[in-house]
């Protein structure tokens, strides 16, 4: 169990963050933005679940916020002499994390009705708070993908945040689909 007694330490006041190992990189390096990105995608699920009331949804989510912190551990420790190994001291994404989400998005996507068009994000509260989460997502993903141009990444953290965004796009049109359904673009619409 983590336990942290103070929450400031001093040593990032020059513009560094320590990694797992040990190591420090520029709070600016690629690596920290998709960390940072993780993390607000994480903190836009918290802010999505006070709106969605369903408990198979919320129970979801609340694995993805635990695996969204895993992930960040596994992009904050870089590839150790066994790879990209999980073990009991690195907390690495696994085939099974990637695995369940494709279950789930496949669960969902079951009782939906195939699109016709591009939604809009919006509707229900909750859904539109979900899209939301699913943007930022989908900005993690670019930056652990610009991160991992840099510096090697375990490749299944870079397929979990693949596919957590098409879990949160699944997920929005089915609480949509509880409220009213999904709201279509309408090519030129408004010419």
């Amino acid at each position: 169990m983590v336990r942290l007694n103070k929450i400031y330490t001093r040593t990032g006041d020059g513009g560094e963050t320590g990694l797992v190992d040990g190591s420090r990189v520029s709070k600016a390096a690629p690596l920290m933005a998709a960390i940072g990105d993780v993390d607000e995608a994480n903190s836009a699920i918290g802010v999505a679940l006070g709106d969605i009331t369903d408990e198979g949804f919320r129970a979801m989510l609340g694995r993805i916020q635990n695996e969204l912190f895993d992930l960040g551990a596994d992009l904050a420790t870089p590839a150790g002499e066994s790879g990209f190994e999980p073990s009991e001291m690195v907390l690495r994404i696994t085939a099974d994390q990637v695995a369940r989400l494709e279950s789930e998005i496949d669960a969902m996507n079951q009782g939906l009705e195939p699109l016709t068009s591009f939604i809009l994000p919006g509707g229900d509260k909750g859904a539109a708070a979900i899209m939301l989460a699913r943007a930022v997502a989908r900005r993690a993903e670019r930056a652990a993908v610009a991160a991992a141009e840099v510096a090697a990444l375990n490749p299944l953290a870079l397929a979990y945040i693949n596919r957590l965004s098409d879990h949160l796009f699944v997920l929005a049109r089915a609480i949509n689909a509880g409220a009213g359904g999904d709201v279509l673009w309408k090519p030129g619409a408004t010419r």
